[in-house]
């Protein structure tokens, strides 16, 4: 789903190949190089670090920052953008996974 609607860049109707973007910004350790500006290459990017999270686990704010240090320095604002985003929900200061592509 999130994947599909990463696809489209509305602001100019190009569409976005999902495997050039994650090609683009990550470096081949997956070690997140910039994090993108325009909304649809940032989906992609959101949608991978996602992957990254166990659907059902559970997550204080501490692991969640962890597991995104390992991506990117400024791991503040990626977990803000899988918030925002709907990849990551959170409560209490508790985390769990809320979307992203799941491989079966």
């Amino acid at each position: 789903m999130a994947a599909t609607a990463a696809a489209a860049d509305g602001s100019d109707g190009v569409v976005t190949d999902p495997q050039q973007v994650l090609r683009t910004f990550f470096d081949e350790d997956w070690t997140l190089r910039s994090i993108p500006t325009r909304h649809a290459k940032r989906l992609v990017v959101l949608d991978r670090l996602a992957q990254s999270f166990e659907p059902g686990e559970r997550y204080e704010e501490a692991e969640v920052n962890l597991v995104l240090r390992r991506f990117h320095p400024d791991h503040a604002a990626l977990r803000r953008y899988l918030v925002e985003n709907g990849f990551l929900a959170r409560e209490s200061g508790i985390y769990w996974r809320s979307g992203g592509t799941v491989d079966v």
